[in-house]
């Protein structure tokens, strides 16, 4: 392992404890997706200062809004679904590492492959191919709130579910890309 550790170009070892060297196409995609989530995380502090408008808007004025309880909600959506690509790339996601520490570094990496190529792409593919009819009928529609008084282009926040999904197969690529890198290199220094 120390040898792959003295290879490394890169951040360090995330929590998962595996460490990956960067590659060209891992950058290229880093960086959009890294830009993308930068920005999105504004969206959490807008969130909370609606919430507390509304708050106070409900309690000290006595007037709700449906439009602002639905801004809330779909604010909330779009944070959450645009920080998925960051959040795998940052390692946040939840990981079940307990057994994996104990393994050797390259079968973990096989692990690493495998649950990318068999279970987070195949997902990611899915969501996509099932979420574009999904966004163009509403979009087509001009979908609008059901709810009297509701916010308008629903079909903006549908378009994020696409978006969001595409960014998280970024950085799954972006990922296998790094692990791949890592497996050869561990390869070389067990030839060495």
């Amino acid at each position: 392992m120390s040898s792959i550790q003295d290879n490394i170009d890169g951040p360090p070892v995330g929590p998962s404890g595996i460490p990956l060297p960067e590659t060209h196409l891992s950058r290229a995609l880093d960086r959009v997706i890294r830009a993308v989530g930068e920005w999105s995380s504004w969206i959490w502090t807008i969130l909370m200062l609606l919430i507390v408008v509304q708050v106070l808007q409900r309690y000290v004025f006595g007037f709700g809004s449906i439009q602002m309880e639905e801004l809330q909600w779909h604010l909330f959506a779009v944070g959450f679904m645009l920080g998925l690509g960051l959040t795998e790339l940052r390692e946040r996601h939840v990981r079940i590492d307990v057994v994996a520490e104990a393994m050797p570094m390259r079968l973990r990496l096989w692990i690493e492959i495998a649950g990318i190529v068999v279970f987070l792409l195949p997902f990611c593919v899915f969501v996509i191919w099932w979420s574009i009819p999904y966004v163009q009928e509403s979009w087509v529609a001009s979908e609008v709130s059901a709810a009297p008084g509701g916010l308008p282009y629903r079909y903006l926040l549908k378009g994020v579910i696409t978006v969001a999904f595409v960014l998280l197969a970024m950085a799954g690529v972006s990922r296998l890309s790094r692990v791949w890198a890592a497996m050869r290199l561990s390869s070389r220094s067990a030839r060495a």
